[in-house]
């Protein structure tokens, strides 16, 4: 319940209206149309007739509202598995926009700052660097410079400045080939290490050329600082196009998708990533085989408060816990603790089994927080080869959701 503070506004009890909470007005609008609408006054037909217009007009404002709130959360929730936040977009959105340059990956400004004029000659090195400071607080990530402004004393003034500030530009992020190519090298950097035996591009992204993305990929890889490359979170279709793209220009493919997998989602490891498979040879790396913790059954009983669920930034985790196809989740996953107890193992051990068991999964990622843990689902080794095909079909009986391939259709 919305109440107001200090007497002030929030209708009738100091609490606020539908029309307050969301900004619906009782009068009806002015209609857009030539001349309005007047009732005579003093005549019942017209009192009714404006009574009929408000109500309508009400009602639409409601129903609009409404959809606006249902699409609202529904980018919420499309977001929160992106790893953003509403307020981070309308941020972003109502900043600096950056367009691509050209047809490239490479997003840049749509204001940039020139340092031909002034940086090295005209200005102190004290107010270039504040002129880049508010330029780059504002959103500006495109420094124009050349060899020949100030005798190269631009190009140092500047040089100096990055250096000192450390900035992190806005193109630090998707699938350009400037990112791919400088993230890969702080990553090595970070890791101390020569080369990564596998790259992954996490998200296609869809201001990068998928050849700029497959070239950049081909350069890592003939430069030393990857053997491969892999896709995350990529669509079956994305996948082949990159392929393609890659048998078009002589570039090299990817062979692998990271892709979540467990006794939940599992259309796209079992229909769509095997047909890959059989066709351009790319496997599947999955991830989350626990459902962040829903299969063990530590939710069965509520959300702990120690768990991840009540951790801050996890509300979509608890709304998902609490949500009415959680509940029916959490009640199948008791049926499968009892078939987890006459296998021998714990709920973790059977479904990570479970999950080694489908065809080109070449590995299973853990996620883990302590010792135990670790040693409890290495432990799902020792039950794969429990998993005949009788126990999976008493499984997939248990879940009732088994995915089938359009050949398993047709039939």
């Amino acid at each position: 319940m919305f109440a107001s503070r200090g007497g002030s506004g929030g209708g009738k009890g100091g609490k606020y209206s539908v029309e307050d909470l969301y900004g619906i007005s009782k009068k009806p609008k002015a209609s857009t149309s030539s001349g309005s609408i007047v009732a005579k006054a003093g005549t019942r037909s017209g009192k009714s007739s404006e009574q009929k217009t408000e109500s309508e007009a009400l009602a639409s404002q409601i129903l609009e509202a409404a959809h606006r709130l249902v699409e609202r959360r529904r980018l919420e929730l499309y977001l929160r598995e992106c790893g953003l936040s509403l307020a981070e977009c309308e941020a972003e959105r109502s900043a600096m926009p950056y367009r691509n340059l050209g047809k490239s990956g490479l997003r840049v400004s749509c204001l940039g700052l020139g340092t031909w004029v002034t940086f090295g000659s005209q200005i102190s090195d004290e107010m270039a660097e504040n002129l880049m400071t508010v330029a780059y607080e504002n959103g500006v990530n495109l420094f124009d410079t050349a060899e020949v402004y100030a005798s190269g004393r631009a190009e140092i003034t500047l040089g100096n400045i990055i250096k000192k500030k450390g900035w992190r530009a806005e193109t630090e992020r998707g699938l350009s080939r400037k990112h791919i190519i400088e993230g890969l090298r702080g990553s090595l950097s970070r890791l101390q290490l020569d080369y990564v035996d596998i790259v992954f591009a996490n998200r296609n992204d869809v201001n990068s050329p998928m050849e700029e993305i497959v070239r950049a990929m081909t350069f890592v890889i003939n430069q030393g600082m990857a053997m491969y490359w892999g896709t995350s979170r990529w669509s079956a279709m994305e996948i082949m196009e990159a392929y393609s793209v890659a048998r078009q220009f002589n570039l090299i493919p990817p062979v692998c998708e990271q892709a979540e997998y467990h006794y939940f989602q599992r259309d796209k490891v079992e229909v769509q990533l095997p047909e890959l498979y059989h066709k351009i040879g790319v496997g599947a790396m999955t991830w989350s085989p626990l459902a962040c913790g829903l299969i063990t059954g530590k939710y069965s009983d509520g959300v702990p408060e120690c768990s991840r669920a009540a951790m801050k930034g996890y509300q979509w985790l608890k709304e998902r816990v609490n949500s009415e196809e959680g509940r029916r989740q959490l009640a199948k996953i008791k049926e499968l603790h009892l078939l987890a107890d006459r296998l021998g193992c714990t709920a973790a051990q059977l479904a990570i089994a479970w999950c080694l068991r489908s065809e080109g999964v070449s590995s299973v990622l853990l996620g883990v927080s302590n010792t135990d843990q670790l040693l409890e689902n290495l432990g799902a080794l020792r039950i794969l080869s429990q998993m005949t095909p009788q126990t999976v079909t008493e499984m997939d009986a248990l879940l009732g959701n088994k995915p089938h391939s359009k050949k398993e259709s047709r039939a």
